[in-house]
């Protein structure tokens, strides 16, 4: 494949993608299907940030949170068999299956772990021990400045988690399970090793102070803007959501069986974070995955990060007993070997 020249680089050399917005289909249907497929987006967003604005407290709690992030879930999934992006992303019962099972996991051992070990632990003890006041003046900002803020700070952080893990060996083995995965739905952002979805969930927002009802309203934006990255609902986007947001098409391209398309969009909810810094491509891709689309049992999954971890250092012992190094320092293969001394 010629690939596609994007700014300093050619994407497309290993598999299809399409690039421009241009390029995008576009729903087909009605005037009605139109409508709704165009703004069902935006419509979502602005509810929800509505409701949270002015519910009252007994409803504005984290129960209630919970109750219509499973709806909208529930919805999104009602929406994938109406108006599927891709029919070769259908969900079927074996992926359905597998998906719970790490949904499930998110639950319930992975929260725990979290409670022990997790950034808001982890952020208590540095305080405790550097006997650092909270910066109380953050909860006299508007209330949906601090929703921003809180959402923005944790999408920021895991812009450069999720790019370090990309460019970092170690960081890429537990990462790499996410990258098997063959297609886009409503729970695919759940699937992946428990230590990369450890490390993804980390943010730095509990050394400020803020409102609950903000971080009730951040959740609501992060529901609202990144849970369309693993879905498969083709929508009319619009131009100034696709700007400021990461979409469906976006994350496609990252998920992409081509090395340098997933080089990009890396954002979990900002795209304009990626736009900044140079990361972001406008497009998508249908063939997804790794190994030209293999699937990864469950086991292989938990195991892959470890077996492949070990693999390398036997690899580059054996290497350097021969006298060659096939890795560099941060883990990747070299092309030259390095002479005997």
């Amino acid at each position: 494949m010629d690939g596609i020249r994007v700014g300093n680089r050619i994407i497309g050399t290993q598999a299809p993608v399409t690039i421009g917005w241009e390029n995008i289909p576009r729903v087909e249907g009605g005037p009605v299907k139109q409508f709704v497929f165009t703004h069902f987006q935006p419509a979502v967003l602005f509810a929800l940030i509505a409701f949270w604005y002015y519910a009252p407290n007994s409803i504005a709690k984290a129960s209630t949170a919970i109750g219509i992030g499973i709806a909208f879930k529930v919805l999104l999934l009602a929406l994938e068999w109406v108006n599927p992006r891709y029919r070769s992303w259908q969900l079927t019962w074996k992926e359905l299956v597998t998906d719970l099972f790490y949904v499930g996991l998110g639950y319930t051992i992975l929260r725990m772990v979290d409670n022990y070990i997790g950034d808001g632990v982890i952020i208590e003890a540095i305080q405790n021990s550097f006997d650092w006041d909270k910066l109380s003046w953050f909860t006299g900002l508007p209330l949906l400045v601090q929703a921003f803020a809180i959402s923005f700070m944790f999408d920021f952080g895991q812009y450069w988690m999720h790019r370090g893990m990309h460019n970092w060996y170690p960081l890429w083995l537990p990462h790499s399970v996410h990258h098997y995965i063959t297609q886009l739905n409503i729970n695919k952002g759940a699937v992946g090793n428990p230590v990369e979805l450890f490390l993804i969930g980390l943010g730095i927002g509990g050394f400020f102070d803020f409102l609950p009802r903000a971080a009730l309203l951040a959740g609501a934006l992060g529901m609202a803007i990144g849970t369309y990255q693993h879905i498969n609902v083709r929508f009319n986007t619009p131009r100034w959501w696709r700007f400021l947001f990461n979409t469906t098409e976006h994350h496609s391209l990252h998920h992409s069986q081509d090395f340098e398309a997933t080089r990009s969009n890396y954002a979990g909810s900002y795209i304009f974070i990626d736009r900044i810094f140079g990361t972001c491509i406008d497009g998508e891709a249908e063939l997804l995955g790794m190994e030209g689309g293999r699937r990864m049992s469950i086991r292989e999954q938990m195991t892959f990060p470890f077996t492949e971890g070990w693999k390398t250092i036997q690899e580059k012992r054996a290497k350097r007993r021969q006298g060659t190094a096939p890795y560099d320092d941060e883990g990747y293969e070299q092309t030259d070997a390095i002479p005997a001394e």
